[in-house]
Parts: structure tokens; C-alpha cells; sequence
């Protein structure tokens, strides 16, 4: 099965919650898909960034995490979406924190190049340790990502109304017709 990076796929807002968002379904055992486990998805995924990426104006074309350094970038994904999630959550985040911290040092002790998406996704995470309205990072209703809500009034529910939105609101539409025309 062929797959390819699309803007979809870049609907959090932010670099590091790009890479967290890499993988699918993450918390359903039955039908989770980490997209850098399967080969050369991890180098198509930096290409992918410096076109569909929030903060590629910030980060711009960013080479791919070396070979050697990947299961510290994969580490530093999972603290990525363990502290953030929790913080949305509003769960103790204390440890995670202290996980976060350890995983970026690490990634950046052995980033390669300054423009490597490692280093980048680093930097974009310690934008968002300081990111004054931290109400605005939402995970999505329908597919469990983590995004940004950059609405006026902090409504928004999916990562991507086009895909996820659709989905839900079909979902709803679906269940309510069901119910309608039951005897």
C-alpha cells in the first residue's frame, strides 16, 4: 500500500505535534499505526514538513534524523505526546515533564545538524513548554490528535475539519437517521 504526506497530516499546528501525531489511532492496540516504523517514512516525513508544516516559515527544509538517531527521536515523540496530553487532560504532568526534559536533551546532544528535523522538532517543543494560552492545545475529538485551536473564540473540536469534522458530523448525521426510521 503506497502512502504520502498530505497537509492532513500536518493539522496540529506545531512541528512537535506533527511528530507526535504520526502515529494512528495511538490508543487503540487493535489497529495502531506508527508511520515511522515502516522504512523511509520518517525521511519523506521531513521533505513533507517543509511543505505543509505550521511552522515551516520557523523551520523551513529540515534534513531527516539520521539513521543512528532515530530511536532517541521516537522516544523524544512518545514524551511529546505524554506530557502534552496529560497537560490537556489536566492530569499530573510533573513526571512527564521530567521525561520531556530528558528526551530533549538527548535529541538535541546528538542532533547532527542544526536543520535537522530532530533539532526542529526540539525547538518546537520548547515553544510550546512556553506557549502563553495553553488552553488552545486541544486533542481532536475524532481521531485523538493533538492540535492547536487557533479559532477566535477556542471552539474548534478536530484536528482537521475537512477530514475529521466531516467524519464526526457524518457519524452524528448516520446515527440520528438510524434512530429516526427505527420501528
Amino acid at each position: 500500500m503506497s502512502f504520502t504526506w498530505t497537509p492532513h497530516r500536518f493539522s496540529g499546528g506545531a512541528l512537535a505535534l506533527d511528530v507526535a501525531n504520526s502515529v494512528i489511532l495511538r490508543h487503540d492496540d487493535a489497529r495502531r499505526l506508527d508511520r515511522f516504523a515502516a522504512p523511509g517514512h520518517l525521511d519523506s516525513f521531513s521533505k513533507a514538513a517543509a511543505n505543509f508544516c505550521a511552522e515551516r516559515a520557523l523551520f523551513g527544509d529540515v534534513r531527516p534524523v539520521p539513521p543512528e538517531n532515530k530511536a532517541t527521536f521516537v522516544r523524544l515523540r512518545e514524551a511529546i505526546d505524554g506530557y502534552f496530553r496529560a497537560r490537556i487532560l489536566a492530569e499530573a504532568a510533573d513526571g512527564l515533564l521530567a521525561d520531556l526534559l530528558d528526551a530533549l536533551s538527548s535529541t538535541m546532544r546528538l542532533a547532527a545538524a542544526p536543520d535537522g528535523l530532530d533539532a526542529a522538532t526540539v525547538r518546537s517543543t520548547l515553544r510550546l513548554l512556553v506557549m502563553p494560552e495553553e488552553d488552545r492545545m486541544k486533542i481532536c475529538g475524532n481521531c485523538g490528535w493533538l492540535f492547536i485551536d487557533r479559532s477566535k473564540n477556542k471552539s474548534r473540536a478536530w484536528c482537521d475539519m475537512a477530514v475529521c469534522g466531516n467524519r464526526a458530523k457524518a457519524t452524528r448525521h448516520y446515527q440520528r437517521k438510524k434512530r429516526e426510521n427505527a420501528p
